[in-house]
């Protein structure tokens, strides 16, 4: 759905205006074809009643003193060509008729005193086009006037100029058609630029932040190269984030260390049970702080090298091992048994190392976080296409209205709201999970209560 007072496709804005053109083109092209082919219709119809009236006034001669004329058969039957047309003539003699209709008017008007003189008129219910020639006769010595009056009714002319509207239309809609079908041709080749230069855009990868180098009319020049300059800034701009994590990991985390360290040192020193008490809260404080500071930070690691991953070929058992490793001091200390079960075939997956083991340490350190003391914390690796990372424990499991929201961020289940946590640590292993093709899967431990937290990534 296009937003509102966007201005639309180009394609199709262009496209429509050529239509129009082409539109007011094809329209003037009817027009001026209708009126220049009735013209020359009409010219043509002057040109014949003329013939005839000509033929008929050559047909006129003298004997012994009398004026006679006798009507050539080819003077009316070449305005014979449509049958429903009727024809009417009239020749008169110094003002007398002398044969013909005699109500047939004389079309009157100014021109050349020989010249045909032509006039549209009504006659006998019905419109005529007449033409007057006049000739001068001599008949027993006495000079002699003689005008001959040719009308014809113009439905010919009428069949005539209906069949040039019906050609001139099938023409201009013929030609609106192939210049629409141009303008279309048109508009593609000359967005065709614009549309390369977005699949260039579009075929990169997250990592390549090259300048554009793809050739370009000169209209979109400054496009390009307002393009370039901001993928120059968000170049810069990642950077500065990427730094400004590693530096806040590094001074967020190394003073809530100290302060640990301190409190444990004084705790060890305090004899009264009461300020014994008040130490543990605040160490425990400390640690959740340290915990959710580095999730924090953890995650908006995540999101920034999600874009750029820098994957290589991993063995995701060593995976496990690495991250069982690094935890079993915080699991003993609960006295939690880890178990590590991979199958006896090696197994290899594409990924960015640093985000595989932090969503692989997250899963654990929730494992181990809500499961009780004195219970065993399963980890499986489960060959096939794809692989699967599998977390199972004896904890307090998830609530079945909470599994699908707990991967948002800052989301926790119902039944931990007496533990402290950030509730990033899912969302954290759901963006790897993704960035890597792969998914997350959270469901009962289907062994007894706790829960089952699955990473499963393409292998090969």
């Amino acid at each position: 759905m296009r937003a509102a007072g966007s201005p639309g496709s180009i394609r199709r804005r262009l496209l429509v205006q050529l239509a129009l053109v082409a539109a007011l083109l094809s329209l003037a092209f009817f027009l001026s074809l209708r009126v220049v082919a009735e013209r020359a219709t009409e010219a043509t119809q002057d040109n014949i009643l003329a013939a005839s009236a000509t033929a008929i006034a050559d047909a006129v001669y003298s004997d012994a003193g009398d004026v006679r004329v006798e009507i050539p058969y080819s003077a009316l039957s070449m305005l014979g060509t449509v049958s429903e047309d009727r024809v009417f003539y009239r020749v008169i003699l110094d003002g007398q008729t002398l044969t013909g209709y005699d109500d047939l008017p004389v079309p009157q008007g100014r021109g050349a005193r020989r010249a045909p003189l032509f006039e549209t008129y009504g006659y006998r219910d019905d419109t005529f086009r007449a033409v007057v020639v006049t000739r001068a006769l001599t008949a027993a010595n006495q000079a002699r006037t003689i005008q001959v009056v040719v009308a014809q009714t113009r439905l010919g002319l009428a069949a005539i100029s209906s069949r040039i509207t019906t050609t001139a239309t099938a023409i201009g809609v013929a030609f609106f058609l192939a210049a629409t079908a141009l303008s279309a041709l048109a508009a593609q080749n000359a967005l065709s630029p614009l549309s390369r230069l977005a699949e260039a855009v579009a075929r990169r990868g997250p990592k390549d932040l090259r300048p554009v180098t793809a050739e370009t009319p000169t209209e979109l020049a400054p496009l390009v190269g307002g393009l370039n300059s901001f993928i120059a800034r968000l170049g810069a701009a990642l950077t500065r984030s990427e730094d400004l994590i590693v530096e806040a990991a590094h001074r967020v985390r190394t003073p809530l260390a100290t302060v640990r360290t301190q409190a444990e040192v004084v705790h060890l020193q305090m004899e009264k049970p009461e300020n014994r008490a008040a130490l543990r809260q605040m160490i425990r404080a400390v640690d959740e702080s340290s915990r959710s500071a580095g999730q924090l930070l953890d995650h908006a690691m995540v999101t920034l090298r999600s874009d750029q991953l820098e994957t290589e070929e991993i063995d995701p058992a060593d995976l496990l091992r690495d991250a069982i490793s690094r935890l079993s001091p915080t699991a003993d200390l609960k006295d939690i048994a880890i178990t590590l079960q991979v199958p006896g075939d090696s197994l290899r997956i594409q990924g960015d190392p640093i985000l595989l083991q932090n969503a692989v340490r997250n899963i654990l350190d929730n494992a181990i976080k809500y499961s009780p003391a004195d219970t065993e914390i399963t980890v499986r690796l489960i060959g096939g296409r794809p692989c699967r990372l599998q977390f199972c424990d004896q904890g307090r499991g998830f609530e079945a209205q909470d599994i699908e929201r707990l991967p948002d961020r800052f989301s926790r289940g119902s039944n931990v709201d007496d533990v402290v946590g950030s509730g990033l640590g899912l969302t954290i292993v759901q963006d790897v999970a993704r960035a890597h093709g792969g998914t997350l899967e959270i469901a009962a431990n289907p062994q007894g209560g706790g829960a089952c937290v699955s990473l499963v990534l393409p292998s090969y």
